[in-house]
């Protein structure tokens, strides 16, 4: 990818901050827009009076954002931060997309790399912008890259060797209006003008993805009846066992299911040791406010899943934490279907302790297939939960909502989960 003279930044968060530190060591003028720092009238001014080579996107401004209008009336080109950073990496890229799970199958890619004796380090979505990455780490040998439908939003020659969607379920929705428009995002990582060498993709959305993204593509399938496939504990390539999961994070139908076959896809393709791939799954340490087990008090398991942020999500945790369970969900809805998960509350949750905005319509769905308490707070519904669990119960915060009525973030929101457990298990 060209060289720039003169960028335009928009957004002056880590990835743009990162952006401008990548540009900058290359000889480019910068100018940066923010709406910390300047108004509409500032910006369309900056626009009409400077001549810039190149804009570059942080993944906050979507397409409809009037500055992105403007930039593109004004016929500049645009261009991802991701982008920008991955075209400057040297060695080999494995992209990750997908509704829910991306953090943690890039944890679990990278330390098996690592585990396998390669050089390998995580950006993007994660939370290390690209441009970081490659500036601190240019001899890197393999870049693994979380990415997200915002981030795909701008990308023009993006590809990567190896390209993984996890899943394609409800969400983002305000952006992206249809599930139709979604998974069509969600293939831009497979790429425009040049393919990925290997799309790796569930069995059941290959169709869809074959029409989405033009051209041949070298397609490999995972999950129910895909060419690598999760059953009992392990992973299995047609007849034969090709990875053994059992007693790990990726034990379950809903993780191994999609994770742990996705990953064995993964290294099958790249020729990655499937014992360094155990190796990492044995000593995996799951990330805060995903999955995360917080412990055990006089029997009861306490589970902090406040990164589930949509229902499918919250699902998938019900899934992996088997029965007796206090759900605690709830906070500003993404979604207004509600049915579809009735089917495994009813059979895994024992009561569910409702929060935020979307108490009252998630009552009105749900209580006739589990008893529901409207609580409002997280610190009532917490109450609640340790009052009636017993011996054997696990109580879960995996709120299938964004957090924004209440707690400025998911992490925030699994902070104030954590603190009331630490007040249970010193009290």
């Amino acid at each position: 990818m060209m060289k720039y003279q003169t960028a335009l930044i928009l957004g002056y968060g880590r990835s743009g901050r990162a952006a401008e530190k990548l540009l900058q060591a290359e000889g480019c003028v910068t100018v940066v827009a923010s709406n910390d720092q300047m108004d509409d009238a500032d910006f369309f001014q900056t626009l009409e009076t400077a001549d810039f080579d190149v804009c570059i996107v942080s993944p906050g401004f979507g397409l409809s954002n009037p500055w992105i209008t403007a930039v593109q009336k004004a016929g500049l080109p645009l261009l991802s931060e991701l982008e920008l950073g991955w075209s400057r990496h040297n060695g080999k890229t494995i992209a990750v997309t997908g509704s829910n799970g991306k953090s943690t199958a890039v944890k679990w890619i990278c330390e098996s790399l690592i585990k396998d004796g390669k050089m390998a380090a995580i950006g993007g979505n994660y939370g290390i912008p690209a441009c970081e990455v490659v500036v601190e780490q240019p001899d890197l040998q393999w870049l693994v890259l979380e990415v997200s439908s915002f981030q795909l939003e701008t990308v023009q020659e993006f590809h990567a060797d190896v390209a993984l969607v996890l899943n394609v379920l409800p969400n983002h929705l305000d952006r992206h209006e249809t599930m139709d428009c979604y998974r069509r995002m969600k293939a831009r990582i497979f790429g425009m003008s040049k393919p990925s060498r290997v799309c790796l993709v569930p069995a059941s959305l290959r169709v869809s993805f074959e029409a989405d993204a033009a051209g041949s593509r070298n397609w490999v399938t995972f999950g129910e009846n895909g060419d690598f496939e999760y059953r009992s504990g392990k992973v299995f390539q047609g007849l034969e066992r090709i990875l053994n999961l059992e007693g790990t994070l990726f034990d379950s139908p809903v993780i191994g299911g999609c994770t742990g076959a996705a990953m064995a896809a993964l290294a099958a393709s790249i020729d990655l040791s499937f014992t360094a791939v155990e190796r990492a799954a044995r000593q995996f340490k799951p990330l805060r406010h995903r999955l995360q087990r917080l412990g055990e008090v006089a029997g009861v398991v306490f589970v902090n899943d406040s990164k589930a942020t949509n229902l499918s999500a919250m699902a998938a945790a019900l899934g992996a934490c088997g029965s007796n369970i206090h759900l605690i969900a709830g906070g500003l809805p993404k979604e207004s279907e509600y049915t579809f998960v009735k089917e495994i509350l009813a059979e895994r949750v024992r009561t569910l302790y409702l929060i935020g905005q979307a108490s009252q319509a998630m009552f009105e769905a749900w209580n006739e297939v589990c008893p529901c308490v409207v609580c409002g707070t997280l610190e009532g519904a917490f109450s609640n939960a340790v009052k009636a669990a017993r011996i054997g119960d696990t109580i879960l915060l995996s709120p299938g909502c964004a957090s924004f009525d209440q707690f400025g973030s998911f992490e925030e929101r699994g902070e104030c989960f954590e603190k009331l457990f630490n007040g249970v298990e010193h009290a």
